[in-house]
């Protein structure tokens, strides 16, 4: 290089820095746009939001299920006159960096607008009282949903805003799309911090008491809090109120509508659907180090096909993973001669999801001492649901499984105490092996109802429309010295999706196989027809 032009980078380099120490500091969260450039000119912004083809908006149907969410609100609106109510979506979770979870919104949401899929992040549902009588359905509340419509293509959101953007995600609906849809009035989000905060504050000098669900929306958390303490509202107090709502929320989940129960037993049904296509997967899981996750693979792909997603992570344990009650890792082999615990369901679009576990021997024939514990936790399972019927408690069906349980294991030599004590609550040694409980309510949420009061759940009645889940099983860990050898590294468990009927119980999973014999008979059918093809 020749000492003029050593001069001239010198210059460059010195003006360069110059140039970059002139420049206001970049906010962190600003720094993901450094690994490219937008144009910015007045002449690609023109020409982005120029050339484009009219979208076409047609005619709109009501989504099936907005009669049944405007049932709900109604009764939302009678436990709570007077008091405006904010319920939202929530926004999307951060995965690692820049790089969110798939969007789901909060159950509470879903069951109050009857929006599944990925509607709609930071929206939110806002019940504004009015006076009684004159809101939607006759209540005394007009429901308002808030999100952001999609936006016009000579907007720069259109092209430059990589999470909720069309050129990046995707058409959003129009506000007329959902209002059509859900049944419910719309409005912009831009809208929205208003119709919450205006004349809020203290019912004493006429203002307008908030309720929001917690656990969604931080954003919109502070939002509400924010306005407590400015109109001199006691935010502890207000704890108070928002965990009612909550609670009254989760309860009102607990009888299932028809509608509801429809989509219950659709998931059930593409469940049953996964769990054929784990069978086949099978001689593929055996060939390689992580077989378990050729399992958990394939119960996805169907998934993914025919619902929205997994209700929950996928339980695929093979061996002695099978006694680890949430194995989710799924790192483990499968291997001829052990049994396989697969616990797993698909979420429907709607969001509702099944709940149901097999425990399938990998070679297709269950040995001896295999089916003689899966036979005792299919006998404690089916006692228990012979029980259900409206009027017995949910507590009922897990004590009535579990002393079964312990009726065997006494017949076994294992139990070290008389069968009474065992059960007795000054007793339980009999849940060394089986630690969990037998039942939990099923919906929206694989534990749907979770907010519910005590009194309503665990010791609650059952009623005609309730759907949960009965799951006994039994976990012999290699380790554990307190029973005979031959029984450690077994773990088996079956769980079904459970209705209360007028008259007593349907199991809506009925039709995936239960016994020795059927899951027997089910892999040879569905392993036959890999050597055939």
């Amino acid at each position: 290089m020749t000492e003029s032009s050593a001069s001239s980078a010198q210059h460059r380099s010195s003006t360069s820095r110059d140039q970059l120490d002139e420049q206001p500091e970049q906010a962190l969260s600003q720094r993901g746009e450094n690994r490219s450039r937008r144009p910015e000119s007045q002449a690609f912004k023109d020409f982005m939001g120029s050339q484009w083809a009219p979208v076409e908006h047609p005619e709109f149907s009501a989504y099936a299920v907005a009669s049944y969410a405007a049932t709900r609100r109604k009764a939302v609106s009678e436990r709570f006159p007077g008091e405006r109510l904010i319920i939202p979506a929530g926004a999307p979770k951060v995965r690692s960096n820049d790089t969110d979870y798939r969007f789901r919104p909060h159950s509470a949401f879903t069951h109050l607008t009857g929006l599944g899929i990925d509607h709609e992040p930071d929206a939110a549902l806002v019940m504004q009282p009015v006076e009684p009588g004159t809101g939607d359905q006759g209540s005394g509340h007009v429901s308002t949903l808030y999100f952001r419509p999609l936006a016009t293509r000579d907007s720069e959101e259109f092209y430059a805003n990589a999470k909720i953007g069309e050129f990046w995600v995707g058409p959003r609906p129009t506000l007329r799309e959902l209002e059509a849809r859900t049944g419910l009035k719309t409005k912009s989000l831009d809208e929205l911090e208003y119709a919450v905060t205006v004349d809020a504050g203290a019912v004493e000098i006429g203002g307008t008491r908030l309720r929001v669900v917690r656990g969604a929306d931080l954003n919109m958390e502070a939002l509400v809090d924010t306005s407590r303490i400015n109109t001199g509202v006691d935010l502890e107090a207000s704890d108070r109120l928002d965990a009612e709502l909550s609670e009254y929320l989760s309860e009102l989940r607990l009888v299932k509508d028809e509608w509801e129960i429809g989509e219950l037993r659709g998931s059930v049904d593409a469940t049953a659907r996964g769990f054929d296509d784990i069978i086949r997967a099978l001689p593929a899981a055996k060939q390689v180090q992580r077989g378990e996750r050729v399992i958990e693979t394939a119960f996805f792909s169907r998934a993914r096909l025919e619902g929205n997603d997994l209700g929950y992570d996928t339980i695929a344990a093979a061996g002695n993973n099978a006694t680890i009650l949430h194995w989710i890792r799924n790192t483990g082999p499968i291997v001829d001669g052990q049994l396989l615990l697969v616990d797993a369901g698909v979420e429907a679009e709607s969001l509702y999801t099944a709940d149901i576990t097999r425990t399938l021997p990998i070679n297709g024939r269950f040995s001896e001492l295999q089916a003689r514990v899966y036979n005792a936790v299919l006998a404690a399972a089916d006692a228990a649901f012979e029980i259900v019927r409206p009027g017995i408690r949910f507590r009922d069906v897990h004590d009535r499984a579990t002393e079964v349980l312990a009726q065997h294991l006494d017949a076994w030599g294992i139990l070290p105490v008389s069968v009474d004590e065992a059960v007795s609550l000054s007793g339980q040694q009999h849940r060394r092996w089986m630690p969990h409980g037998t039942s939990h309510h099923l919906g929206l949420d694989v534990h749907d109802c979770a907010q519910a009061r005590r009194e309503l759940y665990m010791d609650g009645v059952l009623e005609p429309g309730m759907v949960f889940t009965i799951e006994p099983g039994l976990y012999f860990k290699n380790e554990d010295l307190a029973v005979p050898a031959e029984y450690r590294g077994l773990g088996i468990r079956i769980e079904d999706d459970i209705l209360v009927t007028d008259q007593g119980a349907e199991n809506l999973s009925a039709t995936i196989p239960r016994t020795v014999d059927e899951v027997e008979a089910w892999m040879a059918s569905l392993l036959g027809e890999n050597n055939r093809q």
